[in-house]
């Protein structure tokens, strides 16, 4: 049962939203304009990096449980 759970927790990104504009990070899809490269957790892009939509800091962002 509980190898069940953790292949269905593997099949889903983290996401984080940017609460100022909406943007979602997807680590599928990384922010490669930014600098970022698709497979890129969040917790690996560097302190400095912004939303690429608002120009928001990274640390505004949040865990987003949406659909990307």
């Amino acid at each position: 049962m509980e190898e069940i759970k953790k292949s269905n927790k593997s099949k889903k990104p983290k996401l984080y939203i940017c609460p100022p504009c909406g943007f979602i990070y997807d680590s599928r899809l990384g922010d490669p304009d930014g600098g970022i490269l698709p497979g890129t957790p969040f917790h690996m892009i560097p302190d400095d990096w912004v939303c690429p939509v608002c120009g928001a800091a990274k640390s505004l962002f949040v865990p987003y449980e949406g659909e990307s």
